[in-house]
């Protein structure tokens, strides 16, 4: 059973229509005017409208806008004894999702609201999807980093405050970007992804802000962009670190005034999206480098939120290695399998540069290539290589023809240039992090002939 709601002056059609719904098993609401027509929506699950054009107090388009904005998965259907073909065109333009005209044919009125009534079925089971989809990979983690991070997502998702989420690869920032939308006003609405990375500089003025028909050689018919499908949600904008200058001017003056022109158009489109965007990036440095406007910078970073590296909170390994065991476990297995108490120790030493994700493959890896119930040593070793092969062929390349002295002292000054870099040239930290005294540092400098801004 459905509840769809009438909205028509005249007390014979709702009458009709009334006791039609009903026959067919339905419940029906009605309303003289657009005024009680809302207030039937604010306290009733309305599942579609049957709307008049000609409406007093609240002409019947208005009242269509109105519900389109306020509630924007609600199918809408319009009837009408005295509209025109324009009349209709705007009314599906604007959202409605069929045009009747009066007198109506009650058969044809049926069949029209049952298909609005599927797609409002479908709309439910696409959210309920995306909602499934959202859950599928979740955050994990109970560390002090964790915590902290826990809170600033429940912070930030009350607000519509754009946020610029920082992490290495791999940390999990889209997943945080997704939590935000989940537990924040806009859940409701689509939340809408685009890597800036991914995306040539071609084609992504395209991509965020749609086309018309003939914009360009490919433009076969008018496109959305993401701005425009992320209305009333979320935009989320990966590898914001990555986009040219050229666009970030454009991205910038769309966030200021919420309306911009799809290529090749120019009629404005408004637009109520919120903006989260992330980076591995150091921006500031990207600043510095005039890679990155530092107004775009600002605009994006009111919350600033910080995901850490697997590294940065290790201690959450054991709970991420179950979660994810749980996920990949074979449908052949009972229960999930385990590590030895010597291969978590292992696991617990890798440095993981891929984060997260890094983990989340090697352990699907297991679960496929392993027969074992528990899982030794011996497989993580091999796994662990698998998949670090490519990686470790890259880094032992220089190192290929050298003698063992040779190479030694080729790691050693690479490794004093990053350090050194790390902590801004400054000889007492970057001894602190390496472990030595600075009088050994200064040897070495002099030794391998590094050369540097400053000695402290």
């Amino acid at each position: 059973m459905s509840n769809i709601l009438v909205i028509d002056d005249e007390q014979g059609i709702r009458t009709v229509l009334k006791d039609v719904f009903e026959d067919e098993g339905h419940q029906a609401f009605l309303a003289e005017d657009g005024f009680k027509g809302f207030r039937i929506l604010e306290t009733d699950s309305i599942d579609l409208v049957i709307l008049d054009i000609w409406l007093p107090n609240m002409g019947g388009i208005d009242v269509l806008k109105r519900i389109k904005e306020e509630y924007p998965d609600i199918e809408v259907i319009i009837i009408s004894g005295h509209a025109n073909i324009k009349v209709a065109v705007d009314a599906v333009k604007l959202g409605a999702f069929d045009f009747l005209e009066k007198p109506l044919s009650l058969d044809k009125t049926i069949t029209v609201a049952e298909n609005a009534l599927k797609m409002e079925t479908l709309k439910k089971e696409n959210r309920s999807l995306k909602q499934t989809l959202f859950m599928e990979d979740r955050i994990v983690g109970s560390s002090k980093e964790m915590t902290d991070l826990y809170n600033l997502i429940e912070q930030s998702s009350q607000s519509d405050a754009r946020i610029l989420i920082m992490g290495d690869n791999g940390t999990g920032k889209e997943l945080v970007a997704r939590e935000i939308h989940r537990r924040g006003k806009r859940a409701a609405g689509p939340f809408i992804e685009l890597n800036c990375a991914a995306i040539p500089d071609t084609l992504i003025e395209s991509e965020l802000f749609g086309h018309e028909k003939g914009a360009f050689t490919d433009a076969l018919g008018r496109r959305k962009g993401k701005f425009e499908l992320a209305h009333k949600g979320t935009l989320f904008l990966d590898e914001i670190g990555d986009m040219s200058l050229t666009t970030q001017a454009k991205v910038l003056r769309v966030i200021q005034e919420l309306k911009f022109e799809r290529v090749g158009g120019e009629e404005s489109i408004e637009v109520d999206v919120r903006i989260i965007a992330a980076t591995n990036k150091d921006i500031e440095k990207e600043i510095e480098e005039r890679r990155f406007r530092e107004d775009l910078y600002f605009r994006l970073n009111v919350i600033p939120i910080y995901v850490p590296s697997l590294r940065e909170r290790i201690e959450d390994l054991d709970e991420l290695v179950q979660y994810f065991m749980v996920r990949f476990k074979r449908t052949a297995d009972n229960d999930p399998r385990t590590f030895s108490r010597s291969a978590m120790d292992i696991l617990r030493g890798y440095s993981w540069p891929g984060n997260i994700r890094e983990l989340k493959n090697f352990i699907e890896r297991v679960n496929i290539m392993s027969e074992e119930k528990v899982i030794s040593p011996q497989t993580v070793r091999l796994n662990l290589r698998i998949l670090k092969s490519s990686e470790s062929d890259e880094f032992y390349k220089p190192f290929t023809n050298m003698k063992l002295n040779e190479a030694r002292d080729k790691f050693e000054r690479e490794m004093l240039i990053l350090k050194l870099a790390d902590n801004d040239n400054n000889i007492s930290r970057a001894s602190e992090s390496l472990g030595i005294t600075p009088s050994s540092l200064h040897n070495k400098i002099r030794k391998f002939g590094i050369k540097i801004n400053r000695l402290i």
